[in-house]
Order: structure tokens, then sequence, then C-alpha cells
């Protein structure tokens, strides 16, 4: 005997597969929703260091004139520590929603490869938002020192195994790795003298007691144009405003290129339109006519990058860190 459905279930069950289908609807429209009402509220752009420096300054360059792309304030915030983790830390477990954002720099990379136990991963618990400065570093020497060029710095080093020392801000980082990229790449020995951070390094450059200094270009440049030290070389290969008489290290060794990068990370699981929103807002900010001379007052230098190119870039730069990490035999302070 043939038997049907009652018509009564059969509604009901073409009625719920109906409100099933506009539910699962709502859920995948609802990043797009999130992104078109982006940013309805202020953003906060987290630091991990101390108001004033290098990185800091940086963030208050965008934030300043971000309001005017998004129509929202973009407020800096610092929360200091650990070089850097404790921002990031709080930045990995806010809500991917695209109102807590970081500004890190590569020394956020190197963090991972010297103290693999730590939680972060650079690579995963974010998601690249946006590329927008390196910050070139600069080798400097006493006015004695027997070499003005980077030709003449690299046979110095080159002649005199041990002769040498170079001081940096500390272990681990991009100074530190970046001059012993240079003596890997020279077969040249120096011998490395980490200070506590870089506020030392140019007078003790100035008053001898250390012949050579990785510092940040903005350290040096006013010393150097007053004649007090000398700026032997850039070891990115761009030229920086107000610098373009100091040569950079690829003059020497052709293709050598070290600058810490400075970007914009998002929480992971941040939607890809509202990544894509706050990335061309930084865009059009740093294509501005004078975000060049602003970023150039600041040591560094505009360098754009969308999200996909900055997660390549990152990837490339940890694998050059964790080579240098492992053939000079580096460890972390205390390791």
């Amino acid at each position: 005997m043939k038997t049907t459905t009652p018509t009564i279930f059969r509604s009901r069950r073409l009625a719920w597969r109906a409100a099933t289908a506009l539910g699962l609807a709502g859920l995948l429209a609802t990043p797009m929703a999130w992104a078109q009402k982006y940013p309805d509220k202020p953003i906060r752009l987290i630091v991990g260091y101390s108001a004033g420096g290098g990185v800091d300054a940086v963030a208050r360059l965008l934030s300043a004139r971000l309001p005017a792309v998004l129509g929202q304030q973009v407020l800096v915030e610092n929360r200091t520590g650990a070089t850097g983790l404790i921002a990031a830390d709080f930045v990995a477990k806010a809500p991917p929603d695209g109102y807590t954002l970081m500004m890190g720099d590569s020394a956020l990379l190197i963090a991972k490869l010297l103290q693999p136990k730590i939680a972060i991963d650079p690579l995963t618990s974010f998601k690249p938002v946006a590329g927008a400065f390196v910050s070139p570093l600069m080798i400097v020497t006493g006015n004695d020192f027997p070499a003005k060029t980077p030709g003449e710095f690299i046979a110095q080093l080159k002649a005199n195994p041990g002769r040498f020392s170079f001081a940096t801000s500390g272990v681990g980082t991009v100074q530190h790795l970046g001059f012993e990229m240079l003596k890997q790449s020279t077969g040249s020995f120096v011998v490395h003298v980490p200070y506590r951070g870089a506020a030392q390094i140019v007078p003790d450059v100035i008053g001898g007691q250390v012949p050579i200094g990785v510092v940040s270009a903005t350290a040096a440049m006013a010393q150097s144009k007053a004649g007090k030290l000398r700026a032997v070389a850039l070891m990115n290969s761009a030229k920086l405003e107000g610098a373009e008489n100091i040569a950079p290290l690829a003059d020497a060794l052709p293709g050598f290129d070290v600058a810490p990068r400075i970007f914009v990370l998002a929480p992971a699981g941040t939607p890809n339109e509202i990544v894509d929103r706050f990335s061309a807002a930084v865009k059009t900010v740093l294509d501005a006519p004078d975000a060049g001379t602003a970023a150039a007052a600041q040591g560094t230098l505009r360098a754009y990058a969308t999200p996909a190119q900055l997660g390549k870039d990152m990837a490339e730069e940890t694998v050059r860190w964790k080579r240098i990490i492992t053939e000079q035999r580096i460890v972390a302070d205390g390791g």
C-alpha cells in the first residue's frame, strides 16, 4: 500500500530547511557586514615599546593621518616589556574584529627563534595587515678609524681578525644579527659587545671606548653631521633622506640588505575584508606627498606592502634570521 507524507509534516520540513539556509547565509554574510560598517568606533594600535622610541614614533605618524581616511580615531597604546612580547600576547588574544591591531617589527620574528617556548608565533598568531616602514641601520666608527668607505671598512675587518669590536643594543637584536651577517659574508672575525640598550653606544664610539657601533640612523645622523663620529655605511640598500652621502654596504657587498621592518598585524582570524580596508588606508597615508619627509624625520623609509606580500616577507625574513642564528651559534642572554 502506497504511503504519503502528510502535508503538514512536509510543510514543516520545507520551512526548517529554508530557515537553516537563511541562517547559514547570515553567518556567511557576517564578515562582509562587518567590513561594510568598519570602522564604526576608535581603533587601538598597540606598540610594544615606550613612547618616543622608533616604532612608537612611526605608529603615531600613522595614527595622526589615518582618521582622515578611515573616519575614526586611531589611538596608539604602549604596552611595554619583554622586547614587545607583552604587546604581542595582548593583541594575539584580542577579538579578531579589526579594533585592536599591533605595530610590530622584526624583533618579534627574532624573539620566537631565540625563545622557542614562548606561546606567540608571529607567523600563525597574527594576520598580516600592512608593511609600513623600514628603519635603516648605520655602522659608525670613531673619526680615527682607518676606513671611510664600505670597501675600506670591510678590508680592515678582513685584514685584522679579532682586532676590532662592535657594539649593539643586545644579543639577538637586528643590529647584532645584521652585523653577524656581515661577518659571515666577509669571513671576518669581530668581537661583539652587547649593550643594554642603544643610548650609550654613540657616546662610547665618540669617546673611543668601542671602535664600531651599529645603531639606528636617527641615533647617529646628528653626531655624524656635527663631525663627532664617522658614518661609514648604511646596512640597507636604499638611500635615506638626509643621509644621501652615506653609502650602503651593498656598494662593497652586492645584495647585502639588512633593515628592521615595521608592520601592522591583526589577531589571527580577522576577516579579510577588514584587513584589506585598514591596509588600503595605510597605503593611502604613505602615498601622500609629505609622508616621505615625515618618515625620514623619524629615520625610516616608507615601505608599504600588501597583506599577502607582508606575509611572504615575514616568512622569508624568519628563514634568514634562523639561518644566521644557527650558523653563528647565537643564543639568547642566559641561554
